[in-house]
């Protein structure tokens, strides 16, 4: 696990910049996820916000705490994706109110990056090479760490 620390939102944004801008060239079989783990104003939305302009969505970001999911086209070139989904688990009590929505075609699709905001909640059935960002308030009030655990690839 790589423990990274920033002071403020800026600095969090700039992670998730860091964070996209490796993750545009990925190639996968399947969806690139990246489960976001995290206690209430951690800093999930804001990672999710820089990691989005990275790849050149112009749209205000919000969690989707209502809608559950919002889906955004990619249209920058050199992007080995078509479009990133943004999913907030926050009001599901259980895994299996996802698959009602599609989720299971989502995760298959590899033209998608998903960001899955309280993917503790759903863990269940979160793919075993999902990305895990874990958020934390940090010693300061504007400080957090973010825990990211990269899953180990077989070669």
């Amino acid at each position: 696990m790589v423990v990274i620390t920033t002071k403020n939102p800026k600095e969090m944004q700039r992670v998730a910049t860091l964070l996209a801008l490796e993750a545009r060239g990925m190639k996968t079989a399947h969806a690139l996820v990246l489960a976001l783990w995290g206690e209430l104003g951690a800093g999930k939305t804001t990672f999710v916000r820089g990691f989005s302009r990275a790849l050149g969505i112009k749209d205000r970001i919000t969690s989707p705490t209502f809608v559950l999911m919002k889906i955004y086209r990619l249209a920058k070139k050199k992007l080995n994706f078509k479009h990133l989904i943004h999913i907030d688990c926050h009001r599901i009590d259980r895994p299996d109110e996802l698959l009602h929505l599609g989720l299971d075609e989502i995760l298959a699709d590899p033209d998608a990056i998903v960001l899955i905001e309280w993917a503790d909640r759903i863990k269940k059935i979160l793919p075993d090479d999902a990305i895990t960002l874990n958020f934390d308030h940090g010693k300061r009030p504007n400080e957090r760490t973010i825990g990211v655990t990269f899953p180990v690839r077989s070669s």
